[in-house]
């Protein structure tokens, strides 16, 4: 017993030391250290992003604190990474091509939230803005990462906060806003103190009348539906305390705890998390407010030789295609009605939402040339605004995706303004969110994740060179040149900056690809290889209409310089299509025939949306006349414009002949389900406590299925759809999986990845549909088990939710079911469950965020009965 005693009171003097560590001020020695330097021009730089915690353990000596939070072993608690860690670990970084840092808040955090049980070993629940946090080091070693980065030429971006801190109190059984102490509840178990210990950010208690007179905080429940604009600014984001950012003390206050940063430590820029939460206008006064002790960041960065100190904000907002309602909201963050200045830039999460859909999940890409044009016409800054391609609040890209479709993402962004951002371990084939990259830490797979020879650590050392070396891609303007918009296939740009231009081609389809007619410029233009996804292309020359034909392969991409001068290629005469018997105002409603002429050539190629591998090769008549049908099972994108040409090679391609499809759905089978009996397969399992899952999100009421050409829509009813996370596809607090299998075809499986259990009856699953509010993702069971996903395909499935009916309709595309128009006998069978990062746990009892029941139950809260098509 006494040995315990002693054990606890050195945890309890080693944690007072480390945090007098942590809360060493600027008066600390900076002898020699290199922490002010100009800003640079942020257009040419290429940002590193790292999790502290999950990057690089450089000092063991902080990881345990005695608070019981660390534990390398769960993805949930504290890993150990610091910024030692990180400071040993710049070479890799450097090596990737990038110029500047990006880490998550390093400042004196929350440790547990145990009234919801979470872990703030991500830094975004400050406990103290001025001080470093002990579980990431000391101001000294902040210090010395700075004086590293600016030493080598490069710079350092810091993650702030100024919507929130922890979760020190709450609403409990109700919200009066007219009485802020009716329902409050002090969480007093926080870890390492029970409320902020920052003047004026210890305020927090309403029941004291000192503390509420001064209206640090809204006195707020958490957030139920994001999209009521007063419950986004003013109430809980996550049940985190909302600041009163609207208060001049809190004004006052942010300014100082993060300007701090900028003198102490030489930090060059600064993201602002959940920008979205705070009124625009506090960005104003944030950045330009003028004069005494807390100026704002752009005047204090002034003082320390920065000019052009970059701040860009976080706004979680993803537009559908054609729309640009939250790229309007981003831009509203950087530019006033009348011009006023705010910030910088803005994550650009439309341009993501459109690479994801286009490359990953194999939406048209006319959807990205949409996105590209509007983000062009709207953003003034855009080559300001960060872009990437997955991040730390979003799922990776490889956990939905193949590794083809992410090496063209890598490779759109690299070629587009804005300032690329590449998340830790994106280079080394991460598929867990927060995975760490050193061998003790979590989801590493035992083993250190640095390795400078991996095929994607080398392929993202390539495109970033290709885009250091060529300007044109760091401040020029794209204008798109073509893109397709029935299937996957085609999307090409060229960017321009003065007398410089580029053409940038991808190839988004699983199949080889032919581009036809593609307009480059002048006639004569050349265009000289650059980089190409599967070798250099070949060197090419426009002809006489300024246009180039060009096949590339499957998930193909080929980057040319233009030049000029060059004499037109001469072609022989093309063959030519007839009009066409169906229309854009007169649509195919079933297959079709062609026909066209195309005299003395020895075969044609009739291609539909650029697809070579579908290609029918013709022999014309002895008078040139030639004929083919066109398969319309694929054909079931509503609105959609499908081309159909004709090639000859050496001869070139036809003028493109366009129609629309409009095939029929024909309902095949529907089931009911009764509501309430989301209790799990055995009855047993019992929803999180979060009052945000009150609605029963989970619940099924019934699934309908239609068929048209290959494809089926599958219609989920559901008891209730919410928006509490502001989700891409219009729902959250559920994900959606639906295994669907083809009769007749080998293999299947019978396990449900990651889920804990087996499909019903004989049921083996061929395809696997998961889907929550911000992914999408249709996988084969190739590769599949309890604990793989299988093998990603594309396209996958489109999704349409319609909060007034309470449904969610997925519709399955033709390529995944075989291209087959007789469906007879397929099963499928919809599950839900919740999603966050992973299948939501399952503990033996519920908590705010798990699930309750039985250890090892099926992950299932519902499932409807299977349905059988006829």
């Amino acid at each position: 017993m006494h040995h315990l005693v002693r054990s606890i009171s050195w945890r309890t003097a080693a944690l007072a030391s480390l945090l007098s560590l942590g809360a060493a001020t600027a008066s600390a020695r900076t002898d020699g250290l290199k922490l002010h330097v100009p800003s640079p021009d942020w257009r040419d730089q290429v940002i590193y992003f790292v999790m502290t915690d999950r990057f690089a353990d450089g000092n063991p000596q902080n990881n345990d604190l005695g608070a019981g939070v660390y534990d390398p072993t769960r993805s949930d608690r504290y890993n150990g990474g610091d910024l030692r860690g990180l400071r040993q670990r710049l070479n890799y970084i450097q090596g990737l091509g990038a110029t500047a840092v990006w880490l998550t808040p390093p400042v004196l955090n929350q440790w547990h939230d145990l009234h919801l049980g979470f872990y703030g070993y991500h830094g975004y629940w400050a406990q103290h803005f001025k001080k470093v946090d002990p579980h990431v080091g000391t101001l000294a070693d902040y210090q010395r990462l700075s004086d590293a980065l600016h030493r080598r030429g490069m710079y350092l971006v810091q993650d702030i906060v100024v919507n929130h801190v922890g979760n020190h109190f709450d609403y409990v059984g109700g919200w009066d806003p007219a009485d802020p102490t009716r329902f409050y509840q002090a969480h007093t178990g926080g870890k390492p103190a029970r409320r902020p210990t920052q003047a004026p950010f210890h305020l927090n208690d309403p029941r004291r009348a000192r503390d509420r007179a001064a209206g640090i905080y809204h006195w707020t429940p958490p957030v139920a539906d994001v999209t009521q604009r007063e419950q986004e600014l003013r109430w809980q984001m996550s049940s985190l305390d909302d600041l009163a950012t609207t208060n001049p003390v809190v004004r006052h206050a942010l300014r100082d705890s993060h300007g701090y940063w900028i003198d102490a430590v030489g930090v060059d820029a600064f993201r602002v998390d959940t920008a979205f939460y705070v009124e625009p206008e506090f960005f104003e006064d944030f950045l330009f407010a003028r004069g005494g002790r807390a100026p704002g960041m752009a005047e204090r960065a002034r003082r320390t030789g920065r000019r052009h100190f970059l701040v860009f904000g976080e706004g979680f907002g993803i537009d559908a295609p054609g729309q640009d309602v939250q790229a309007r909201r981003i831009e509203a963050y950087m530019n006033g009605p009348k011009g006023e200045r705010r910030m910088d830039g803005m994550l650009n999460f439309p341009l993501y939402g459109a690479l994801l859909d286009v490359f990953a999940r194999g939406r048209p890409p006319a959807e990205l040339a949409d996105r590209i044009t509007r983000m062009m016409a709207l953003h003034p800054r855009v080559h300001w605004m960060p872009t990437f391609i997955d991040n730390h609040d979003v799922d990776r890209w490889l956990a939905g995706g193949s590794e083809a479709s992410m090496r063209q993402a890598l490779l759109a962004v690299m070629t587009l303004p804005g300032i690329p951002v590449l998340y830790y371990g994106t280079e080394q084939g991460f598929t867990v969110q927060r995975a760490a990259m050193f061998a003790a830490g979590s989801g590493s797979g035992g083993r250190d994740r640095y390795d400078t020879s991996h095929p994607l650590y080398r392929f993202t050392a390539e495109v970033t060179g290709l885009r250091h070396a060529q300007r044109v891609f760091r401040r020029g303007t794209p204008q798109v040149l073509s893109a397709h918009d029935g299937a996957p296939g085609l999307i090409a740009w060229r960017s321009s900056e003065g007398e410089q231009a580029a053409v940038v081609v991808f190839n988004t389809a699983d199949h080889a690809l032919l581009v036809d007619r593609l307009p480059v410029g002048a006639p004569g233009t050349t265009l000289q290889p650059l980089f190409g996804l599967h070798g250099l292309p070949a060197a090419l020359q426009a002809d006489g209409e300024g246009r180039i034909d060009v096949t590339l392969p499957a998930r193909g991409a080929a980057v040319w310089k233009v030049g000029t001068g060059g004499v037109a290629a001469v072609r022989q005469p093309a063959p030519v299509l007839d009009p066409l018997p169906v229309s854009a105002t007169d649509p195919a409603r079933g297959d079709f025939e062609v026909t066209g002429q195309a005299a003395g050539a020895a075969s044609v190629q009739v291609v539909l949306d650029g697809d070579l591998d579908r290609a029918q090769t013709v022999t014309p008549d002895a008078d040139g006349t030639f004929r083919a049908r066109i398969d319309t099972v694929r054909l079931t994108e509503p609105g959609a414009t499908h081309r159909v040409v004709a090639y000859a090679p050496g001869r070139g391609a036809s003028a493109a002949r366009t129609f629309r499809a409009g095939l029929p759905w024909v309902p095949k089978a529907e089931v009911s389900d009764p509501a309430g009996d989301d209790r799990g397969l055995n009855g047993q399992l019992s929803y999180p406590t979060h009052e945000s899952f009150a609605p029963r999100q989970m619940d099924l009421r019934g699934v309908r299925v239609s068929q048209a050409g290959g494809a089926l829509r599958v219609e989920v009813q559901m008891t209730a759809l919410t928006q509490v996370w502001s989700p891409q596809n219009g729902f959250d607090h559920v994900a959606f999986t639906i295994f669907v299998e083809r009769p007749g075809v080998p293999g299947g499986q019978r396990a449900m990845p990651f889920q804990d259990g087996e499909l019903p009856g004989d049921m083996r699953w061929h395809l696997r549909l998961r889907a929550h509010g911000w992914t999408n993702a249709l996988f084969s069971s190739e590769g599949a088990g309890p604990q793989a996903d299988g093998t990603p395909l594309t396209p996958a499935a489109r999704i349409q939710a319609d909060p007034q009916r309470n449904t969610v309709t997925f519709t399955i595309p033709a390529q995944a079911l075989g291209d087959r128009a007789d469906l007879r006998g397929t099963r499928l069978w919809v599950t839900t469950w919740d999603y966050d990062g992973g299948y939501r746990p399952l503990a033996t009892q519920p908590a705010p965020y798990l699930m309750g029941g039985p250890p090892g139950t099926p992950k299932v809260m519902d499932a409807a009965d299977m349905v059988v098509l006829p």
